[in-house]
């Protein structure tokens, strides 16, 4: 960007160049093992996928979902569970979240639920997990302004109010470096 140049990249050998944002309702994407992530529809085939660009590679790759996962893609997301890519889905059937984790990173048969955790009681539309913890807890928004925090083991153990003076406020994650952007000054 700084030398304002543009370049094409090829596509991924063997598939078509043709993909549809699954997320449809939101900017969704993961910056994971250097390259940047997000759910994607493979139009051939009318199927959800997960496409990468790899930063340091510069090329563009597909990782396909597990295969016992069945969720609408606007009930989903990419985010990272215990170091590792992973996947969580709503299901608004039996009021769970599915946790799903890549054990070893591009290896589609590594695909594993993990966690299934029950939002069951929590008056809402939607529960999103955002971050979890060094020990292995869950950190999710709820649709009403409300975080939740969930153990290793999916059960609930507290809630508080994301309202200030009646206002939502907005939830992100955020990781200190100690690196700086580049500039001009």
């Amino acid at each position: 960007m700084r030398d304002n140049t543009w370049n094409t990249i090829e596509t991924i050998e063997g598939t078509p160049s043709s993909y549809s944002d699954a997320s449809r309702t939101r900017e969704a994407w993961l910056l994971y093992n250097t390259a940047i992530h997000w759910l994607a529809c493979r139009d051939d085939l009318l199927k959800d996928v997960i496409l990468a660009f790899d930063l340091m590679e510069r090329k563009l790759f597909e990782i396909s979902l597990p295969d016992d996962f069945d969720h609408e893609h606007k009930h989903c997301d990419l985010w990272v569970f215990g170091k590792l890519i992973s996947l969580w889905a709503m299901n608004y059937n039996n009021y769970t979240i599915e946790i799903w984790v890549m054990k070893e990173y591009k290896v589609h048969s590594s695909w594993t639920k993990t966690l299934v955790l029950s939002v069951d009681g929590i008056s809402t539309v939607y529960v999103s997990p955002i971050c979890s913890t060094k020990r292995g807890d869950i950190i999710g928004t709820v649709g009403n302004g409300v975080m939740v925090k969930f153990d290793n083991k999916g059960q609930l153990l507290e809630h508080c109010s994301c309202r200030k003076n009646g206002y939502l406020s907005l939830v992100v994650m955020y990781t200190e470096s100690l690196l700086s952007f580049p500039s001009d000054n």
